[in-house]
């Protein structure tokens, strides 16, 4: 019996600092690119799948401004929402959650304390926790495992630390290319698939999406042999393409999506 190919999903990710949507290159030099909910409304009713909404600068100041933004945008946004950035505690997982977050990113508090995966996932359930994994190559295909938005080293290798997190039980990762975010020149093909044929958790594959072709060459067998999601942000922010475009794109090309 044939083993059903699983569908692509395509996530909105914005990445929010203050009261507005920013968008860099390699997670720097960051340009105010719209308003969280005003955005968040247009890809929603363009038929996107899921949204992310990332604080970025939440870590840095040890601060979480970004739950009342999630809760306006649950009362009129029917797709699944994660949120990220500055989730340090169960009880800023339960906040999040309570504000209408289906799932929760977390990185810096993950990489610092690996035993507070296994906590989150016993006490919400694994399907609610999310690790962000920002990946930036080093040497002989290995890639390092940043936190802060790319800001902080951490040693640990991406691949190792996507096994570890599996097993902590993480119900998805999201791997984000320090060296391709930003960029609209394509994504990491080494570094998703390097990832994905370690672990059996849904990835949600992040940075350098430009256009219909870079989603394709990651679904190609032959690149990175596909991805359980897409994150995008400049090609929708910046309205290289709509979300039925890719879509349409994506199924003509022969490959499964939502």
């Amino acid at each position: 019996m044939t083993q059903e190919v699983p569908q692509t999903r395509l996530i909105g990710r914005l990445d929010i600092k203050g009261e507005h949507v920013v968008k860099g290159i390699h997670l720097e030099g960051l340009r105010k690119v719209g308003q969280p909910t005003e955005l968040a409304r247009r890809y929603y009713e363009a038929g996107i799948d899921e949204l992310i909404y990332m604080d970025i600068v939440a870590s840095l100041y040890q601060r979480n401004n970004i739950f009342s933004v999630v809760s306006a945008a649950a009362s009129e946004i029917f797709v699944p929402l994660t949120v990220g950035g500055g989730i340090r505690s169960i009880d800023d997982i339960v906040v999040a959650l309570r504000h209408g977050a289906d799932k929760v990113a977390i990185n810096t508090a993950a990489t610092a304390d690996p035993d507070f995966i296994d906590c989150a996932a016993s006490t919400v359930g694994s399907q609610a926790i999310v690790i962000s994994i920002e990946a930036k190559s080093r040497e002989n295909e290995h890639w390092e495992v940043l936190t802060d938005n790319g800001r902080e080293r951490t040693g640990r290798d991406a691949v190792e630390w996507a096994r570890e997190v599996e097993k902590r039980g993480a119900g998805e990762i999201l791997l984000t290319s320090v060296d391709y975010e930003g960029t609209a020149k394509g994504m990491d093909l080494g570094l998703i698939k390097a990832v994905r044929s370690e672990v059996k958790i849904p990835v949600v594959a992040s940075g350098g999406v430009g256009n219909l072709d870079h989603i394709n060459q990651v679904l190609d067998p032959l690149g990175a042999g596909g991805a359980d999601g897409i994150a995008l942000a400049h090609v929708l922010h910046y309205e290289h393409a709509t979300v039925d475009e890719l879509k349409r794109g994506i199924r003509a090309a022969g490959y499964p999506v939502r």
